[in-house]
């Protein structure tokens, strides 16, 4: 019943919703190169006349991706209202993003939605199957098909939520140059692109065809200094009709302040420059509390909004007839893309011993001043700011190459393809400022160079030497794939011949992780050396796996009637245990090769129909089951030190327990991580899906479609590393996840909480998409309204023993939210063959903030005479997120096209938010929801001869 009332309330949204905005984006279409030929559609390996079928396919032409303005394939993908989930570009400015874009449909996860190029596998940019999309080149696109279904029946693992298919341009015999330059109103954050293509030869009558096409784009950065909404940790709001004040600065400053461990247990944080000079330093703000009394650093005034990346792409194909039934093709993308992300400079804890002239000069002649009696002092620590390093930078280097070649063709009247994968995936990691050698600066520190204790900005020369500019790690992922396709008709069924398509798969993966000697810092493979990065923990293992896995499936499509087709599909798919070739002790030995985890074979099957009741209505459905493995990673990956949490946590030990010698108050906690590499019932068990659908699509007229699914997923023995919330809410229950561990980068002990892979949850998604269009001619053209969205019921997850957690509407556990609707309508009116104007909105409701306490220490009251008062618990609601585009498209005559256009019409900033986890380091926003750029104008020219 709370289903029904859920499903009923979310139509009467999108019917009321229908009624202000129109009709549909991207009205689902169809695609055939001709009238009569047959293709294959993503969610069938079944060739035939192109026309919509039992399954959902949202399909964007090029035509239609021009009109949305994406400057690349990530902003094109991300930008779909189906897509929630996945990993912004903003995430990379702290690490935490890797330098990676991905999909993600209904926010199922990257990871369980499938990218293909032109319906083939490519390599992924870890040790699973999410791609980077930052390595597909927008301009070699000639359409892009996502099937909002799952899928597994079909591609195997890992299609439970569906599949986002690129399909590559072909048979063009034109030269086209591209250019687009976007600028923002506001400084900061343009970018452009550039792009050649060049064909030779027509398929049909030279019977080959060849085309390459060269691309060029650079998104320039943009920095928290060049917005206001953004530009500082402390930033006022009104929330009830009272004032408050984020309080978003970090320990760690410069000057350096020091942290005090009395024999009790007690601990006390003080600033040497603020009792000496009665103020604080530039960029920090004074903390006063009975166990701190130091300037905090402003670190959200140093980072970036939006990272800087380059790419350069190029692609090319070969189609050649070998007579009229058999045909070869081949085709290559090599892409190199980087992205430099840059965060607050390196912050570090560094044990301070009582007998140091630091220690005797800086920190005793105030232990009086402080009530503190000097014998009572058990350990003395520096939380320091290396302002003048720089702020750390990570380059992430990518490289893709994928290569597909194969066979295809008619043979006794059944269609057939055979083709070979070769797809890999190179990313490397660079220190790029702010990060430093730790031998190298306490050299200079023992040197007389630098004092942490001096003001920031006069050590910047005596730094240089020591700040890191070399690899930090490398990753490879191989991925090489054998498979052979078939599709035909088989026999007469009563509403027409019933086909059949089969085919197999042989894959092999492999990834190799190699983190440089300093990101590993001293371990037993190399006993002799010392040093390890400031501003990152060292600790990094390398691993070296591989595995093999086989499939095979069947689906047949019968038309029990005229107007009904039924669809069955079942595949079996075989996964050997992975391989790894390096394998460490819990002391990080090299101990050598395993074989580790579990084999794992499951046969899934799906069931679909499509009734057709007249030809103005269709009704379809569809019922699957889907599997997906564990990552390699998941079980190879060693233990090692992974960062540091994302929030601020009250120490989760107490004395009398010996641990409790190494909290450090309310703060940021170590984090370490490892895989499962059991075997049996203890090792990772494949998460297992059931998905269903129930859709209509109805055409009163020729000028209306109006398309409706209900949607729903279902996972069990989910796969995921313990939520950091979790061990800190329950440290009872969790207890052994918390150790002693010693940190060569800081010299002393520290408290860290292990967060191991599970098969942790179950979770349930479901939800309603929406896809409708309506066209019409007006006395000023032809005017055409798409509107499409998506409105989320449910998403679901549960670790066992805990209650259900929806994360419809709020920000969650998981520091994530999931947007009850996003939508967009597109409205576009064609003035004769030479202009056409289109105008968008796009929308993303409102949440629940992320819920802070007076313990997080992230808000604070504003008192009548505009000081800043205690602490404040808040709960509070972010607002809906909605924004206009404009484009003109000039068709100058049939060789020059000129695009003009505006996004953000209305310069509309991101919604207010006090979150201070997931995503970046943004302060103020959420960056993985709402774009900073603010208003933008851009400009393109398309050239083709």
């Amino acid at each position: 019943m709370l289903v029904e009332k859920k499903i009923s309330r979310a139509v009467r949204v999108i019917c009321a919703s229908g009624l202000v905005m129109g009709a549909g984006l991207m009205a689902q279409a169809a695609y055939a190169d001709d009238a009569v030929q047959r293709v294959e559609i993503t969610g069938s390996s079944i060739k035939r006349i192109a026309k919509e079928g039992a399954l959902p396919v949202q399909t964007l032409s090029n035509a239609e991706i021009q009109k949305t303005g994406a400057k690349n394939v990530e902003d094109l993908v991300q930008g779909l209202p189906a897509m929630q989930g996945f990993t912004a570009s903003s995430e990379s400015v702290n690490g935490g993003g890797g330098g990676v874009q991905n999909a993600s449909i209904h926010s199922i996860g990257a990871g369980y939605t499938l990218v293909l190029l032109n319906g083939r596998r490519i390599a992924s940019y870890g040790s699973g199957s999410a791609v980077n999309l930052s390595s597909i080149p927008i301009t070699a696109v000639e359409r892009v098909e996502v099937l909002t279904d799952g899928a597994s029946a079909l591609y195997g693992s890992d299609a439970i939520a569906g599949v986002v298919n690129f399909i590559l341009k072909k048979n063009q015999t034109d030269a086209i140059i591209e250019a687009t330059f976007n600028k923002p109103q506001q400084n900061g954050g343009s970018s452009s692109n550039f792009s050649i293509s060049k064909g030779f030869g027509n398929l049909e009558s030279d019977r080959f065809n060849v085309l390459v096409s060269y691309a060029h784009d650079e998104q320039k950065e943009l920095n928290a200094s060049q917005r206001e909404f953004a530009k500082s940790g402390l930033q006022q709001f009104t929330e009830g009709g009272k004032r408050y004040s984020l309080y978003q600065l970090a320990v760690n400053t410069s000057p350096a302040s020091v942290t005090l461990s009395k024999k009790d247990q007690t601990t006390l944080t003080f600033s040497p420059n603020y009792l000496r000079d009665g103020k604080c330093a530039p960029n920090t703000s004074y903390i006063g509390t009975a166990t701190d009394k130091s300037c905090w650093f402003d670190y959200a005034a140093t980072v970036m909004l939006l990272p800087e990346s380059k790419r350069d792409s190029l692609f090319g194909s070969l189609n050649y007839k070998i007579n009229d039934d058999t045909s070869f093709f081949a085709e290559a993308v090599a892409s190199r893309f980087s992205l430099t992300g840059r965060f607050a400079p390196p912050a570090q804890v560094i044990g301070l011993s009582l007998t140091d002239p630091a220690y005797l000069k800086n920190v005793a002649p105030y232990l009086a001043t402080l009530g503190v009696n000097p014998a009572d002092v058990a350990k003395a620590q520096m939380n320091l700011r290396l302002v003048d390093a720089g702020g750390r930078a990570n380059e992430y280097k990518t490289d893709a190459k994928h290569i597909a070649m194969g066979v295809n063709g008619v043979l006794k009247g059944y269609d057939y393809t055979v083709s070979y994968v070769h797809s890999e995936n190179k990313q490397s990691t660079e220190y790029a400022g702010g990060f430093m050698s730790r031998n190298k600066y306490l050299a200079i520190k023992n040197a007389g160079g630098f004092d942490p204790f001096a003001p920031a900005g006069s050590a910047q020369a005596a730094l240089a030497p020591a700040i890191l500019h070399e690899n930090q790690d490398k990753t490879t992922v191989k991925l090489d794939v054998l498979s052979v396709r078939g599709s035909g008709e088989i026999f007469n069924a009563p509403g027409g011949m019933a086909q059949l398509g089969v085919g197999a798969d042989l894959s092999k993966q492999s990834y190799a992780f190699d983190p440089s000697a300093i990101a590993q810092g001293p371990n037993p493979q190399q006993p002799n050396f010392t040093d390890t990065p400031f501003g990152s923990a060292p600790g990094a293992l390398p691993v070296d796996a591989s595995r093999k896995n086989w499939g095979t499936f069947a689906e047949l499509l019968v038309p029990v009637f005229k107007n009904l087709d039924v669809t069955a599909a079942v595949r079996y798919d075989s996964y050997d245990a992975v391989k790894n070739g390096k394998v460490f002790d819990l002391n990080s030995k090299l101990i050598g090769a395993e074989t580790q985890g579990n084999e794992n074979a499951k046969a899934t099957y799906k069931l679909s129909a499509v009734l057709r009741p007249t030809d103005k209505i269709l009704l379809r459905g569809s019922y699957g089951t889907g599997f997906k493995v564990a990552d390699m990673e998941q079980i190879t990956k060693p233990v090692s030190d992974f960062g540091v949490t994302s929030g601020k946590y009250n120490c989760p030990v107490k004395a009398p327990d010996p641990r409790a010698a190494d909290c450090k108050g309310n703060t940021q906690y170590d984090l370490l991580a490892g895989g499962n590499a059991l075997k049996g019932d203890n090792g990772l068990k494949p998460e297992e899906s059931k998905q269903w659908t129930l859709g209509f699509r109805l055409e009163p007229t020729a000028s209306l479609s109006v398309g409706l699914d209900l949607w729903n997923v279902q996972i069990k023995n989910q796969i995921d590393k313990l939520p950091e919330t979790y061990p800190f809410a329950n440290p009872a229950k969790y207890n052994n996840l918390f150790s002693t561990v010693f940190d060569a980068g800081q010299g002393q002990n520290k408290l860290a909480t292990l967060l191991p892979y599970y098969n942790l949850a179950d979770a349930n998604y479901r939800g309603i998409d929406w896809d409708n269009s309506f066209k019409t001619a007006t006395p000023l053209g032809a005017l055409t309204i798409n509107w499409t969205g998506t409105y989320m019921l449910n998403a679901d997850f549960q670790v066992p023993g805990t209650e259900v957690e929806n994360s419809v509407g709020r920000f969650d556990s998981r520091n994530n939210v999931v947007f009850r609707v996003i939508t967009r309508v597109a409205a576009s009116l064609k003035q004769s063959d030479m202009f056409t104007h289109t105008v968008a909105m796009n929308y993303r409701s409102g949440y629940h903030d992320q819920v802070v306490t007076t313990d997080d220490g992230t808000v604070k009251a504003v008192n009548a005479d505009g000081t800043l008062g205690d602490y404040v618990d808040m709960k509070r609601d972010v607002s809906s997120y909605m924004t206009f585009d404009w484009q003109t498209r000039a068709q100058v005559n049939k060789a020059l096209a000129v695009t003009v256009g505006i996004k953000n019409l209305f310069n509309v900033d991101p919604p207010f938010s006090v979150r201070t986890a997931g995503g970046g380091n943004q302060i103020g926003f959420d960056g993985r929801y709402a774009s900073p750029l603010g208003r933008q104008i851009y400009v393109t020219g398309n050239y083709r001869f």
